[in-house]
């Protein structure tokens, strides 16, 4: 039997979100322009280039607008954990220990309202006869 060329395997990591993967993807792009542009401002520099105040001028605008979009990527993703977080097991086994303690409860003063009736029907007579 002929190996395979591409085997598929399971993923280690779940998918991001969409708007995390988004947000992911245009600082990738973003970052590499600003690194791009800033070997083009230090090869203008090294040359004498008239064009160096102004790629240096550029780059630190670069590097503000790569920095903010670093950190889009961070509260994009905090703003979709919160919004669409995960069900956590734990919270969800205490709602359903919470359930069955509260059904207990219910359950046992049913019962002794239920006594209680029995014991006031008898209530009242000179004998059990």
């Amino acid at each position: 039997m002929p190996r395979q060329l591409w085997v598929e395997e399971p993923a280690i990591r779940r998918r991001m979100p969409d708007p995390v993967r988004t947000a992911a993807v245009r600082a990738v792009l973003i970052m590499s322009l600003t690194i791009i542009q800033a070997v083009v401002a230090f090869l203008c520099t090294l040359a004498g280039s008239w064009l160096a105040f102004p790629m240096v001028l550029s780059g630190v605008g670069c590097t503000v607008v790569a920095t903010w979009s670093v950190l889009d990527v961070w509260v994009t993703r905090q703003v979709w954990n919160q919004r669409h977080g995960v069900v956590s097991v734990p919270s969800s086994t205490a709602r359903r220990m919470r359930r069955e303690r509260r059904a207990a409860r219910r359950a046992g003063r049913a019962r002794v309202r239920k006594e209680d009736r029995i014991r006031r029907r008898g209530e009242g007579r000179l004998s059990r006869v």
